[in-house]
């Protein structure tokens, strides 16, 4: 059954009469005597099959980031490292010599700049290009079938980048390294916002959830009942595909132990270049078969008289003028921008010290990497299994994994007035790595799920652009301050206070702030008076 709406506009101004994803039901069983509003897939689009849902699995398995996130910035941090010098020996100096002072610096414009520094400034420059792309073009993806193309060429550029990585083969390169890093950054992040935009209408669109909506119209079950297994639909795709990543990890730092150990490989100068490109031969063999098993879903058509470049800017605004109907969902956008931002720049400052730590050792980093792999693949299934047998909500379970999101800042910190705590120990950064993968990735499961359920239907490019805003190019802002309190202080260790405040301000705000069930109600609502 689905709303008759009349007089009513969209957000490009054209009427509607008649809105296919969005239903509007009361509340038939006669709970609280209240309209409940329920989002529904068009009937008209295809169900989901067990090929499509698999291949959207092994994508996340092979977009698993070992690559773009972990070995590309180890391999730009090491060359840069080497073509560096020590600032208290001089010019001419090693920043790997026995007696080096632990600094290293660059040349950078009139001057020079820390390496730690350039590493920050290049995640603020990708964080801004994705910035760029993401408001330009990603709300456009609603449209017909942008948003499938847009996925691919993404991922085609991500690829290309990785495989352009055999050219990094001495240190006098290490400004084409920052190139490639950033391109493969950008692209890689853009993979996830798209993948993750795929989402709410793949859920939708399960014959679990059409069952359940069909049980709902024949008053078989209860609104809440019905908005409580409809959740747990979300959660099941999520935390599995979320739980393929981690399998990915798993499946591409064993192989690559059959690089790094063997001597005949091990002492080749070449061979973090082919460790790279082992992984994403592995992304590519796996992620090609979600854009055969795709099915079409097609957006509506692209209003007359607009563009894909224009169109994207003009939904935002009309999105961003809604927010007072839309209220928890632009709180859980603006507090997962600073959570967000606050745990990626974490991860990258916490990334370059274990990098100094570990000599840039591609093997020790695969070791530390499979232990979060690993511990990330047990505790995302942990988390599901205990969400379905209980029936727990969807913001109870990422509340937890906010607390360790809070903590692992806090432990920096203690690293600015003692040497013995707060990464400074080989041992901390195996347990950060643990502990990361206890409880992070659960954290990316329920994130997502969470701006799944206050995302209105219909729009998913557009809010998960939004969402994507929030989640990757949301770091413009910790990077470049992070990055200024290193040149300043020559510490790294002093950015960590500023990480903790962010981390722990955007979580309160969840924590008390964001109403889910609420703002999904309004979000179907909303998308019900808007769609055309």
């Amino acid at each position: 059954m689905s709303a008759e709406l009349s007089g009513r506009k969209n957000l490009l101004g054209s009427t509607d009469v008649r809105d296919p994803d969005v239903s509007v039901l009361p509340d038939i069983q006669g709970q609280d005597n209240v309209e409940v509003l329920v989002a529904s897939a068009d009937k008209n689009e295809p169900l989901v099959t067990r090929k499509e849902l698999w291949s959207y699995y092994l994508y996340y398995n092979g977009d698993n980031g070992v690559g773009p996130l972990g070995y590309t910035q180890t391999l730009f941090q090491d060359l840069a490292t080497n073509a560096g010098h020590d600032p208290v020996a001089g010019p001419g100096s090693s920043c790997t010599a026995l007696n080096a002072s632990g600094q290293c610096v660059l040349p950078w414009g009139s001057g020079t700049k820390s390496v730690a520094s350039i590493v920050l400034l290049a995640n603020g420059i990708s964080f801004a290009i994705m910035t760029s792309i993401l408001t330009t073009i990603g709300s456009a993806g609603d449209y017909g079938t942008f948003g499938r193309w847009l996925l691919f060429v993404v991922t085609v550029v991500c690829w290309a980048a990785q495989y352009a990585c055999m050219a990094l083969t001495s240190p006098s390169r290490w400004k084409l390294a920052m190139v490639l890093y950033i391109i493969g950054f950008v692209s890689y992040g853009a993979t996830l916002v798209f993948y993750a935009a795929a989402f709410p209408r793949l859920a939708r669109n399960t014959p679990l959830s059409r069952k359940l909506r069909e049980k709902y119209e024949n008053g078989e079950i209860s609104a809440e009942e019905y908005e409580t297994e409809e959740s747990l639909e979300k959660n099941r795709i999520s935390n599995i595909s979320t739980m393929h990543s981690n399998v990915g990890y798993v499946a591409t730092y064993v192989p690559n132990l059959a690089l790094l150990l063997p001597p005949a490989t091990a002492n080749s100068p070449l061979v973090d270049n082919y460790v790279l490109i082992l992984d994403n031969t592995y992304w590519v063999l796996l992620g090609i078969w979600w854009f055969i098993y795709q099915l079409p879903r097609h957006g509506p058509p692209l209003p007359k008289g607009e563009h894909y470049l224009t169109i994207g800017w003009k939904q935002i605004w009309a999105a961003v003028k809604t927010y007072k109907h839309l209220p928890h969902t632009f709180v859980y956008l603006v507090a997962y921008f600073l959570l967000a931002d606050g745990l990626n720049t974490t991860g990258t400052l916490i990334s370059i010290c274990q990098n100094a730590k570990f000599s840039f050792s591609f093997l020790t980093l695969t070791y530390i990497g499979l232990s979060q792999a690993i511990t990330s693949t047990i505790s995302t299934l942990g988390f599901w299994y205990i969400q379905r047998h209980w029936k727990i909500s969807t913001k109870k379970m990422f509340v937890v994994t906010n607390v360790v999101t809070v903590l692992i800042p806090l432990w920096g910190m203690i690293g600015i007035w003692t040497d013995k705590f707060g990464f400074h120990n080989e041992w901390e950064f195996w347990a950060y790595n643990i502990v990361f993968g206890l409880f992070q990735a659960p954290y990316y499961a329920f994130s997502q799920t969470m701006m799944a359920e206050l995302s209105p239907p219909g729009f998913d490019n557009m809010f998960f652009g939004l969402f994507g805003l929030s989640n990757r190019a949301s770091s413009m802002v910790g990077p470049n301050v992070i990055q200024a309190i290193i040149d300043e202080t020559g510490n790294n260790w002093q950015g960590f206070p500023f990480l903790f405040a962010l981390c722990t301000a955007a979580s309160v705000i969840i924590w008390f702030a964001v109403d889910v069930e609420k703002g999904r109600r309004a979000a179907v609502k909303w998308a019900s008076s808007r769609r055309s």
